[in-house]
């Protein structure tokens, strides 16, 4: 049943999500941020998420904590640990179930294929580690937690996320750029489809067990199945170019932010895709949106042109079969 519901980190493209799914949902939101947002979804609370105190405060009566926080790569290390102190803190003060939308990350560079809640986690990476001691942290301190896990987002908003900063920035100029080789597998979710799961399992949250971990499926896609849905629903043919990975591990040597990127290069290199039977035989009335009309949602806002629009003009062009990008 709807009940209190309060999104950490509500600027971010997961808050943001979550505000409208559980608001959508008929449950009473109030949304937390550094500085004011303007939701007329959500009461809204404005303070920082470090300190414990702020943190209490803003999650009295909560009965789902929807943990959205993410600070910068380079940052991690540093806050990551801290920030999942003081969510423990105001969980434990208020009985409330903390909601934890995951990645990938834990399961490191040897990973097999097939990606469900049973695969052994082996981070390979910095960031990898770290988000598995943060979701261990929970378990541990015995604050009933959820963690939905998922691939990359696909959504309509320009949040800075692979799909709309890298893939498809340059789709108005008929060009995507694609950061791995095109038969490989990469799990994709479709971002406001995995808000809308996090709130069916936040109203069956009761009778499981202190920590559980759902798998979100959402679209497992080779790179060239990817351009393709791209081509299909931008109604034409586009140029494909790859991503230098080895200047970006030069830029990372100064920059920490693409140091911190390319330590995650190998996502593109290994195929992976999210088993979601488990979420499916806990929500089984949940239906995804269709591919193609996520993707025409995700590209609606994509041409500077407005006659260069997604669904105008001329009927779609042949799509280009899949090029090979190493």
């Amino acid at each position: 049943m709807p009940g209190q519901v309060v999104v950490l980190g509500a600027r971010g493209r997961f808050g943001r999500a979550a505000v409208a799914a559980f608001h959508a949902a008929g449950w009473r939101v109030r949304a937390l941020a550094r500085t004011n947002i303007d939701s007329g979804a959500a009461e809204t609370f404005t303070g920082d998420a470090f300190d414990a105190t702020t943190l209490v405060a803003a999650t009295r009566d909560a009965d789902v904590i929807v943990n959205a926080l993410n600070p910068p790569y380079p940052r991690w290390r540093h806050d990551l640990p801290r920030l999942s102190a003081n969510v423990i803190a105001a969980a434990q003060a208020t009985g409330a179930t903390v909601m934890i939308p995951g990645n990938v990350y834990n399961y490191g560079a040897d990973m097999p294929q097939r990606l469900d809640e049973r695969t052994p986690q082996r981070p390979t990476s910095r960031k990898g580690r770290l988000r598995c001691e943060m979701e261990q942290s929970f378990a541990r301190a015995d604050v009933p937690t959820i963690v939905l896990r998922a691939g990359d987002f696909i959504e309509r908003q320009k949040t800075g996320n692979w799909f709309d900063s890298h893939i498809t920035a340059k789709i108005d100029r008929r060009r995507l750029m694609y950061p791995g080789p095109l038969d490989r597998v990469h799990a994709w979710a479709f971002l406001p489809d995995m808000a809308r799961a996090m709130v069916g399992l936040a109203e069956r949250r009761a009778g499981w067990a202190r920590f559980e971990e759902f798998g979100f499926a959402g679209y497992s896609l080779s790179g060239g199945e990817l351009v393709a849905a791209i081509e299909s629903a931008a109604g034409q043919s586009l140029k494909v170019n790859g991503l230098p990975w080895p200047l970006v591990r030069l830029a990372g040597m100064v920059v920490p932010q693409f140091r911190e990127v390319a330590e995650m290069s190998y996502l593109w290199r290994v195929s992976h895709a999210i088993d979601g039977s488990k979420l499916a035989r806990a929500l089984p009335e949940f239906r995804p949106t269709p591919l193609a009309v996520a993707m025409a949602e995700a590209l609606a806002d994509s041409y500077s042109d407005p006659a260069q629009a997604i669904g105008a003009g001329a009927p779609p062009a042949p799509i280009n079969p899949p090029i090979s990008v190493r």
